[in-house]
C-alpha cells in the first residue's frame, strides 16, 4: 500500500455508518484528504472507505484495535511504509458500557479498564507511535472527540452521576489534550479536544429528537482539524466554543 497525497487524515473508530468516525472522514475527504478509516475489524472499516471511493473520495482501511499495543505498533509501522507525512490524526474511538450506570459504585471496573485502555491509553500511544509521520506534515492538526459527561467529574455533581467510567475516561482524556498539546508547544502541531454534542448516531438506544445528526456533529471536529498556524492549541471546545477545563 502506497499514499501518495498531498493531504492525509486518519480517523479512528470508523466502523458504523451511522457514527460520527465515517461523517468525519467523509467532510475530510470532502476537503481533499486521502482519508484512512481505522477500525477493530479492517472489514467493516473498508466497507465505509469503500462507499467514499464509489462517491469519488479517496479512501483507504486499516485495522487498529486501540486495546492492543501491538495492533498500535503494527499500524504505526503500515503508515511508515505507505504514507510520508500526516496532516490530520482524529481520535474518535470510544464506547459506552455503562450507559445504564448511575453511580461511581456500581462501576464494572473491568468495563472501565476496557475504556481507559482506548480512550486514555491507546488515545496516547497512538498518538506517540504516529509522532513522526504527524512531524512531517507542514503543520499537523491532531483531535480528540470528548464528550460533555466529562465535566460531571469536576462539576461536584449531586444526585446521580450518568455514565460515570465513561465520563472519567472522557476527563481524563481532556487532561491528555492539555498535557500534549504542552508537550508539542514548540512544533506546528495543535492539539485539541472538542465535544460534538449528542449525536443521533446509536437508533438502538433510542436517540432524542434534539440530537444532532453525524454530518452536522462532525462539522465541528473538522473545525478543530483545519485550524490555521494561529488557532489554539490545548483547548476544549464545544460547538466550537471554547470551554474552561473544569465544569462550566
Amino acid at each position: 500500500m502506497k499514499i501518495s497525497h498531498p493531504r492525509i487524515a486518519l480517523v479512528t473508530g470508523a466502523s458504523r455508518s451511522l457514527g460520527l468516525g465515517f461523517a468525519v472522514g467523509r467532510k475530510l475527504a470532502e476537503l481533499d484528504h486521502h482519508v484512512i478509516l481505522t477500525a477493530r475489524t479492517v472489514g467493516q472499516a473498508e466497507d465505509l472507505a469503500a462507499v467514499l471511493r464509489r462517491d469519488g473520495f479517496r479512501a483507504t482501511a486499516l485495522a487498529l484495535d486501540l486495546s492492543d499495543r501491538t495492533s498500535i505498533d503494527r499500524l504505526a509501522v503500515e503508515l511508515a511504509d505507505a504514507v510520508g507525512h500526516l496532516d490530520v490524526l482524529i481520535n474518535n474511538a470510544s464506547a459506552m458500557p455503562d450507559f445504564q450506570t448511575r453511580s461511581a459504585l456500581d462501576v464494572d471496573l473491568d468495563a472501565l479498564q476496557a475504556l481507559f485502555e482506548v480512550n486514555v491509553f491507546g488515545c496516547w500511544g497512538l498518538t506517540q507511535a504516529l509522532l513522526p509521520l504527524l512531524l512531517q506534515a507542514p503543520a499537523a492538526r491532531i483531535v480528540n472527540v470528548t464528550s460533555a459527561a466529562a465535566w460531571q467529574i469536576c462539576g461536584r455533581k449531586k444526585g446521580p452521576l450518568f455514565s460515570p467510567a465513561y465520563s472519567l475516561a472522557k476527563y481524563t482524556l481532556n487532561a491528555l489534550t492539555i498535557t500534549l498539546a504542552t508537550a508539542l508547544a514548540d512544533t506546528p502541531i495543535l492539539v485539541n479536544a472538542v465535544d460534538p454534542g449528542s449525536v443521533a448516531s446509536h437508533p438502538e438506544r433510542g436517540d432524542d429528537d434534539e440530537d444532532r445528526s453525524p454530518a452536522e456533529a462532525a462539522k465541528d471536529v473538522v473545525w478543530a482539524a483545519m485550524l490555521g498556524a494561529d488557532g489554539p492549541s490545548g483547548g476544549l471546545f464545544r460547538y466550537p466554543e471554547p470551554l474552561p477545563a473544569s465544569a462550566p
